[in-house]
């Protein structure tokens, strides 16, 4: 089982969904992406994507402006 970490710190929308949704498709199930990031709507754009994928989200962690997302595919 990997962990792949996505950093998008300092970037707006749409660049850290965009971002999970890279790494999410690189990820082999099981695996688990960590995204971290600043940017507050995508604090809430990211786990409603998760839904949408029918993913685990395993937490949201964090202020708006400094977060932590851990997904497992």
């Amino acid at each position: 089982m990997a962990e792949i970490k996505v950093d998008c710190k300092n970037e707006t929308c749409p660049v850290p969904l965009v971002e999970t949704r890279k790494a999410l498709r690189k990820a082999q199930p099981g695996d688990i992406v960590e995204v971290v990031g600043t940017h507050p709507s995508s604090k809430k754009e990211i786990p409603m994507a998760v839904e949408a994928l029918g993913l685990e989200l395993l937490s949201v962690e964090g202020t708006d402006t400094n977060w932590r997302i851990r997904i497992r595919r």
